[in-house]
């Protein structure tokens, strides 16, 4: 189960793994990360089960699974290649949601004095690798909590390590600094759900390979595409979610697609600028909607 469990809030505490699994929150007993490369990760457990994690509240730096032995130290390299870690690439690869399990062992201060905590939602926002503290190739993963995640209040906060300072004499009046302490808002948005299992049936099928240029984006334990609408959902588009309104796209021609950059033609021919630029690849099983298609091209009347 990717997402929330039903009736399981933020906070609530279980005095050992085996509650944890028994409520659905982390079903493995030992791991620390539960998923497949496949589905990508429903969870994982932050309890000090590794020297080079970083616990900041609203961010983690959770180092991936493997390499170990039995006294915790790291005595070979990490793989993508290990379940565990191929599920989280998934999960930053498909935007999904992955619930986290703090445990007393770690020496976090967000930690719980005893037993375990479920802390909410967070998206894996990037992922690397790195020589560790005990000289070997380790795969970390940057976890960010989702807006209104609640995080633990805890006497001492962790500080992320501050931007290293800009040395005398770089900046001139044609450059730009930005802000390195950017100001935040709080704001309510109003948005559809969107079903990423339409998205992700649909670039199964394309095995992530554009359907308008053909170009398959190769990452580091995966590939990368984009599901995009033909029909947009929003008002006063108003299109359905479903396979047959949804391209695999790579974000280029996603972004031409959205713009009214390209359009279809009723036989699938792809339109830019006015003239035909070969045909939208398709896939035996996925049917593309054509009204969906009229819709789009009425929308920019190209």
């Amino acid at each position: 189960m990717i997402g929330e469990v039903p009736s399981v809030e933020v906070g609530q505490k279980y005095d050992t793994r085996r509650l944890a699994h028994e409520a659905g929150v982390h079903r493995p007993l030992q791991a620390g990360i539960c998923g497949t490369r496949k589905a990508g990760a429903e969870s994982i457990v932050v309890s000090g089960g590794y020297k080079d994690d970083e616990d900041y509240g609203d961010v983690i730096v959770y180092t991936g699974h493997g390499g170990q032995d039995g006294a915790g130290n790291q005595v070979t390299n990490q793989s993508l290649d290990d379940p565990g870690n191929a599920a989280l690439v998934t999960s930053h690869l498909e935007g999904l949601p992955v619930r986290v399990l703090r445990g007393w062992q770690s020496d976090s201060p967000y930690a719980p004095d005893a037993g375990y905590r479920y802390d909410g939602l967070y998206r894996v926002t990037n992922y690397g690798s790195k020589l560790g503290i005990d000289g070997f190739l380790i795969w970390q993963f940057r976890l960010e909590a989702y807006d209104g995640t609640p995080i633990p209040q805890v006497a001492q906060p962790q500080e992320l390590p501050a931007v290293p300072a800009k040395p005398a004499g770089t900046s001139n009046a044609y450059t730009v600094d930005g802000n390195e302490a950017p100001e935040r808002v709080t704001a309510t948005v109003q948005r559809i759900v969107r079903s990423s299992a339409v998205k992700r049936q649909v670039k199964a099928w394309h095995d992530n390979r554009c359907q308008i240029c053909d170009l398959r984006i190769e990452m580091p334990g995966g590939s990368y595409s984009e599901g995009a609408h033909i029909q947009a959902l929003g008002s006063p588009h108003n299109g359905p979610d479903t396979t047959g309104n949804v391209l695999c796209l790579c974000p280029n021609c996603h972004v031409m697609l959205d713009a009214g950059a390209i359009v279809l033609a009723d036989n699938l021919s792809v339109i830019r600028g006015g003239e035909a630029n070969g045909v939208l690849r398709t896939h035996p099983q996925h049917v593309i909607n054509v009204e969906c298609v009229r819709q789009h091209r009425e929308r920019w009347r190209q």
